[in-house]
């Protein structure tokens, strides 16, 4: 933490202390909250973070900072600010204790980020269990990854602490970690405080064209109002930016120090710890007079030596490096190198040595390597793939170094650094590479397109790896062609590369040792359903294990082809079982993504609520954006028509601007269901014509039945006819109870043969997929209806709005209300689910307190505190109408 200011640099701040102490007042009374304070470099935003401390009285204060040379480091900050509230350590559960200890590392294991956040969210409450709550962090824009997304994580969870955390950051041109907190933009002063700030703090007398100078130079920025009178010399115009200006003047107040004195600053700008066991020893270890020294460089306003080494502002830490020679800050580093334990702080040491060098030097390459792989096993990307390139700089074999670059890429990656990445692997394209090493190569750029919006070359790089790859090593030739498939698929940009990919195998895919799922695709796309089940179905159950546990992103589509529910409930039981026993985010989101479209599938809006929740709650707490597809399902099948608008508006717009096709193709299908369910089959047939045409698994087999069903309706006799022979020839292939039935009673809206819907309800009795069973009772009541049947079509028209309306599958329900209400019936009258009434969030807590499930072991698995868990329930029983959570448990409408 930098120095702090005094009081009258907050001259002109009035609207920004009036935000802060409404924020320090919300948290005294329980209503915890985040504001991150932008602005650039001097404009006042540490002395801000000053008056927070200042007027917190009550409170308990807890500060970090950002240091520039410690970003790489994961968890460097969060420690910072956890230091002082580990006394409460012993207070959490085990599992917490052993994250944040596993964070900090002070034991070996892969860190679990989400463990990390949940356990310092316990730890905060902790702390403020007596009092109040202050996390001042500073200089943000230089946290460490790791804790820039745990500290976010925590400013989005204290809304129900007594918890202040106030942030202090540069603007930056990336997206970062904290852009979607509350924010305060720090601007320039007036003129007007400007004299006025520049009248009590300047120490000598200025005329008033220096002053106007000054006031120009300065822009408004309180620190240049400042330091600028210092630096003289304001003749000739400046272009610079003001931060510049300002390092300018702190570095003119280097001029006349002794040798010694500079030294020492050097040393310290160096080290980013200001940890005095680390700078006396490094400076004695060069012959610095200790007592002179430090004086000397005290006296400058600059630095102050204390507990801690703390420059003045990090300006001045930066001017005092960048003033110095090279040769004199390799120096500093080598004597920090010295003085650091390799024991207790190695990875700090092996930086500090790769500062120090001029040249390659093998034994410091081989040593932040060994840094990278501690920084990796604590969950460091970031940091690992800087001591990968570092170690690749410094390596003298051309081999090593193109194997630690490649490497490098690799963590720059899993980083989701994907633009440096790329900058990097384009330094080893023209090197000398082995077919290995360039199919390598072609690997990470086709990672890298996949990634990048608009970037349609990934299937070409990997095609282009699996061809390189087909003699020298064929099984991983063919791991890459499917390798394309499941990363378009993961991306959400598989329309158009099934074709890709399978005309390149069909001519340049090594020979498999047995029939493998490339095979099967091949066999789809040639020979039809009925060829390729048989296959299919064999390699989706596996001879080791089934397919699911290698890819199970194209393991769920070839479920959906084969219209398998049973199969894709068995794939969704792994995905969440081993997503929550490996804690990886990314299983896990992807089993609840695909549980809450199995729920909608087969009729439990609830669960696919509450499983929509959880996904939304990890998407939050990982800091990516949510899954999208699961939500247009929910959506359609309700048959809310304006919700359900503006939700696939707003996923066109975003799916067109990352040119994912498959998105689009989603929202078509889903839309195609709302239309048919509002009775507008006009829309519906342009919304399943659009689907269907895309032909990508599972959403095309989906569309089809709509297509059916919006095509007869609108009188499009023949494109109805078409469909349904596609239809016919995918689930008669599968064979499973529930595509046989959805495709009779698509038969039966063409034919108008009663048998051919009576076929569709025996069929669908026998599958979990409610809604659909529902809907074969409609469209036979409906033809009932038609052909004068009346009493025969109540029975199934009553049926079909039972199972409907029992659903929450509002839009289908009216439609058969309105059959009824033909046949001079009314139906019915039924309240809806309970869960109408609550948010996603809400339904989730409610169903699982309903269970029995504790607010602690609620709040684990939403990422937020058991206070928070508490207050909604609050709200849910305030909605209900009930007051316990024994009502909460016989509650009839939770759809539990």
């Amino acid at each position: 933490m930098t120095l702090d200011y005094s009081p009258g640099q907050l001259v002109g701040r009035q609207a920004e202390i009036r935000r802060i102490d409404e924020l320090s007042g919300a948290a005294r009374e329980g209503r915890g909250g985040a504001l991150v304070l932008r602005g650039e470099a001097g404009i006042g935003k540490s002395a801000l973070l000053g008056h927070a401390r200042r007027a917190a009285s009550g409170f308990r204060i807890v500060t970090a900072c950002g240091s520039e040379y410690e970003r790489e480091l994961p968890f460097a900050a969060l420690h910072q600010l956890c230091v002082p509230m580990l006394p409460h350590l012993d207070e959490l559960p085990a599992q917490h204790r052993e994250a944040l200890r596993n964070a900090f590392g002070l034991v070996t294991g892969p860190p679990d980020v989400f463990r990390i956040g949940l356990a310092t969210l316990e730890l905060q409450s902790c702390a403020a269990r007596e009092h109040p709550l202050l996390c001042l962090i500073d200089d943000a824009q230089w946290l460490d990854t790791a804790s820039s997304k745990v500290l976010s994580f925590l400013a989005r969870r204290v809304v129900c602490e007594p918890v202040a955390m106030m942030f202090a950051t540069r603007p930056q041109g990336a997206e970062g970690e904290l852009d979607e907190l509350p924010g305060l933009f720090v601007g320039g002063l007036s003129d007007t405080d400007a004299r006025t700030l520049l009248a009590a703090q300047s120490h000598m007398t200025l005329d008033d064209q220096v002053r106007r100078r000054i006031m120009a130079e300065a822009r408004g920025n309180p620190l240049a109002l400042l330091e600028l009178p210092r630096a003289g010399g304001f003749a000739a115009p400046d272009t610079s930016s003001v931060p510049t200006r300002i390092e300018r003047g702190f570095q003119s107040r280097l001029a006349d120090l002794p040798d010694g004195a500079r030294l020492l600053l050097t040393i310290a700008s160096a080290d980013p710890t200001g940890d005095p066991g680390l700078l006396w020893p490094a400076a004695r270890q060069l012959g610095v007079d200790l007592t002179a020294s430090s004086a000397a460089a005290t006296a400058t306003g600059l630095v102050e030596f204390s507990t801690r080494v703390r420059f003045c502002h990090p300006l001045a830490r930066s001017a005092v490096y960048r003033a110095a020679e090279a040769e004199q800050r390799r120096t500093a580093h080598r004597v920090l190198a010295e003085v650091t334990d390799p024991v207790l702080d190695p990875d700090r040491r092996a930086w500090h040595r790769a500062q120090a060098g001029t040249g390659p030097d093998e034994d410091v390459a081989a040593e932040l390597e060994r840094s990278a792989l501690r920084a990796r096993s604590r969950g460091g990307a970031v940091a690992a793939a800087a001591f990968l390139e570092r170690a690749a700089e410094l390596s003298l074999d051309a081999d090593r170094r193109t194997e630690r670059t490649l490497t490098a890429v690799r963590a720059k990656l899993d980083a989701g650094i994907t633009d440096t990445a790329a900058e990097l692997l384009a330094t080893v394209e023209n090197a000398a590479l082995d077919e290995l090493q360039h199919a390598r190569v072609d690997l990470l750029r086709g990672q890298i397109a996949f990634t990048r919006h608009n970037d349609g070359n990934g299937p070409m790089f990997m095609l282009r790896a699996a061809q390189r790859l087909a003699d020298p090593d064929p099984e991983w030739s063919r791991e890459c062609f499917l390798d394309a498939l499941e990363m378009s698929l993961v991306v959400g940009r598989a329309t158009g590369v099934m074709d890709t990919v399978l005309a390149a195998a069909r001519s340049a895919a090594p020979a498999p040792r047995s029939p493998d799922v490339l095979d099967a695709l091949i066999r789809l796309e040639a020979d039809g359903h009925r060829a390729a089940v048989p296959l299919i179905r064999n390699v989706l159950d596996g001879d080791d294990a089934p397919m699911w546990t290698r890819r199970p992103a194209l393991a769920v589509m070839l479920a959906g082809e084969l219209w398998d529910p049973h199969a894709l409930g068995a794939i969704i039981e792994w995905l969440m079982k081993t997503g929550r026993e490996s804690g990886s985010p990314l299983l896990l989101r992807l089993g609840l993504a695909q549980m809450a479209s199995y729920a909608v599938l087969t009729g439990d809006l609830g669960q696919a609520m509450a499983a929509i929740a959880e996904e939304e709650a990890i998407a939050d707490a990982t800091g990516g954006p949510s899954v999208t597809y699961h939500r247009l399902q929910l959506v359609a099948m309700r048959g809310r028509r304006q919700e359900a608008l503006e939700l696939f508006e707003t996923v066109t717009a975003a799916a067109t601007v990352r040119g994912s096709g498959q998105l689009i193709a989603n929202t078509q299908v889903t839309a195609a269901v709302l239309h048919n369910g509002l009775g507008d089959y006009p829309a519906a047939l342009t919304a399943a014509r659009k689907a269907a045409a895309h032909g990508d698994l599972f959403l095309t087999g989906f569309a089809l039945p709509e297509l059916v069903e919006a095509a007869v309706r609108c009188g499009e006799h023949d494109e109805a006819t078409r469909a349904l022979e596609s239809l016919t020839e995918r689930t008669e292939g599968g064979g499973t109870p529930s595509g046989l039935g959805i495709a009779a009673y698509a038969r039966g809206l063409v034919t108008g043969v009663e048998d051919h819907y009576r076929e569709a309800v025996e069929h669908l009795e026998k599958s979990p997929m409610v809604p659909y069973r529902a809907r074969a009772h409609l469209l036979y009541g409906e033809w009932l209806r038609r052909e004068g049947r009346r009493r025969d079509c109540r029975l199934h028209l009553r049926t079909a709005h039972e199972l409907l309306s029992e659903a929450g599958v509002e839009a289908f329900a009216r439609r058969a209300a309105d059959e009824l209400r033909a046949t001079g019936e009314k139906a019915r009258g039924r309240s809806g689910p309970a869960y109408d009434q609550l948010t996603a969030q809400e339904v989730y807590i409610a169903r699982l307190v309903a269970t029995g499930a504790t607010s602690k072991e609620v709040a684990a698995r939403l990422f937020l505190s058991p206070r928070t868990i508490d207050a909604h329930l609050r709200n849910i029983f305030r909605k209900l109408g009930i007051t316990s959570r024994r009502q909460l448990r016989d509650h009839p409408g939770l759809g539990i």
